[in-house]
């Protein structure tokens, strides 16, 4: 099974969260923008939060507002950047990465949504080196694809691993290769439905006990549901 498992789906979720995602992709149009200016050719950075908001099926005139918040063209509160790091039941490392206009809020917000899926808010650096920084390269399959064809294309460009799945293939690569292979590969004519960095794995822990599997999730759908979080990440290993 690929490494990044369900969480390649999240575009398809059902129409009554597709707003909280929008606000979610919006800030990080925006802080792309803030950071790196509004031309996407000239921002790797925008140009994946650009292409991460069309896969969620995002309408360009959201993109384009987001953008001029970014860039002072409009007015937008100023977010910042956080990570938060800590434990799940039965040790679960979960890293989650937000943006937000009020840290105090969103520090008390995600250490309760820790305590009230039994697990415990922790240290930076506490979980992190338990994941390795890569690039994600998302491609859906079509039947005029040949799976030999994108995997030689994927590696001659640069990338480090190549998984096919039923419905898509993986592509993975070094944070500082990945701008490279996705344009070498979009060059190619392949469209994403996933590119990003993103934290991976080194290694999963598997859960047994119900009550433990019931908090995990528990956990992992309060942060989720928090529009100040962007992403969150752990190495629980689900069936």
């Amino acid at each position: 099974m690929g490494r990044i498992g369900t969480i390649e789906n999240r575009k398809n979720k059902q129409d009554a969260k597709r707003a909280k995602i929008f606000t979610k992709l919006g800030r990080y149009i925006m802080v792309a923008a803030r950071e790196g200016g509004g031309d996407p050719m000239y921002n790797p950075a925008l140009l994946s939060a650009i292409e991460k908001a069309k896969a969620a099926n995002m309408p360009n005139d959201n993109i384009d507002r987001a953008i001029k918040k970014g860039t002072g063209e409009s007015d937008g509160a100023i977010f910042s950047e956080l990570t938060y790091e800590g434990y799940g039941p039965g040790g679960v490392a979960v890293l989650v990465e937000c943006l937000t206009d009020k840290q105090n809020r969103t520090a008390a917000d995600v250490r309760s949504y820790f305590s009230k899926g039994n697990g415990n808010l922790g240290t930076n650096g506490c979980v992190s080196f338990m994941f390795d920084r890569k690039g994600v390269l998302v491609i859906d399959r079509t039947e005029t694809m040949d799976e030999e064809e994108v995997m030689m294309q994927a590696l001659e460009a640069g990338a480090e691993d190549f998984i096919a799945e039923e419905d898509h293939f993986e592509i993975y690569t070094s944070i500082e290769d990945f701008g490279a292979v996705r344009d070498t590969l979009k060059a190619d004519g392949h469209e994403f439905s996933m590119a990003e960095l993103r934290y991976l794995p080194q290694t999963t822990t598997a859960l047994t006990d119900e009550d433990d599997i019931k908090n995990m999730q528990k956990l992992i759908d309060l942060l989720e549901d928090s529009d100040d979080v962007q992403t969150v990440y752990h190495n629980w290993e689900q069936a």
